[in-house]
């Protein structure tokens, strides 16, 4: 089953763009051209349907720079795939924890996870600031010095990190703290904590802390926010 594009019946309503039920071979981008084909829809606002498809943030990317110049603007991803609606977020788009399909028991636990355990949040952090979340959370924007994000899961933050952050509040040693930028004044994972670094990240990379044999180290980390 190949993936679909189903055109809206007004201006007013969004285009539907479905991903096949099961991944094959090809990837994403290729189901999508393969969906829009010879067909020129007309210009308007595209709501896609992953289903169970992990995609990373950079692949998200290239699906809306494939339907900007027929004037399609991706708005929304419905899917049951934590990593996907991770990366739908960062790029500041819509999201709904399941598609119109039925999903698996696997599916629905992973849609239930991430709504339930994640918290996106957009908007920067300012000093007095104290962002707290139940599970993970996402922000998008900066965390400035003065304020502080924490919570029981991982920390990410698509911005710079130059506050306190704390991950896994409850004591959670595998929890991981990822940004854009990591240069906060303190660091924090469960019980265990550090400064950040001085020196300026690798280019085109994000950092993560994580523990390791007991002390937190910052490795550079690939900004797919996977969770």
């Amino acid at each position: 089953m190949a993936a679909a594009l189903i055109q809206a019946v007004d201006d007013r309503q969004p285009h539907l763009l479905r991903l096949p039920a099961q991944q094959g071979s090809a990837s994403a981008l290729e189901e999508v051209r393969y969906a829009l084909g010879s067909r020129h829809p007309r210009a308007g606002t595209v709501v896609l349907e992953t289903g169970r498809w992990p995609l990373s943030l950079p692949e998200l990317r290239q699906l809306q720079e494939l339907l900007a110049p027929l004037q399609l603007d991706l708005i929304r991803v419905a899917g049951d795939h934590p990593e996907t609606l991770v990366a739908a977020a960062a790029l500041g788009l819509e999201i709904d924890p399941g598609a119109s399909r039925p999903p698996s028991p696997a599916a629905a636990a992973a849609r239930a996870a991430v709504a339930s355990d994640l918290l996106v949040h957009r908007g920067t952090l300012r000093s007095g600031d104290h962002l707290q979340a139940e599970g993970s959370v996402l922000l998008l924007g900066d965390v400035n010095p003065g304020a502080r994000i924490s919570a029981a899961g991982n920390v990410l933050v698509w911005g710079r990190l130059r506050g306190i952050a704390h991950a896994g509040v409850a004591g959670d040693r595998n929890a991981r703290i990822v940004a854009l930028q990591l240069r906060p004044l303190q660091l924090r994972i469960a019980d265990m904590v550090a400064r950040g670094p001085e020196g300026l990240p690798p280019p085109g990379l994000a950092e993560q802390a994580l523990l390791v044999d007991g002390e937190i180290r910052i490795d550079p980390a690939a900004p797919d926010f996977s969770g």
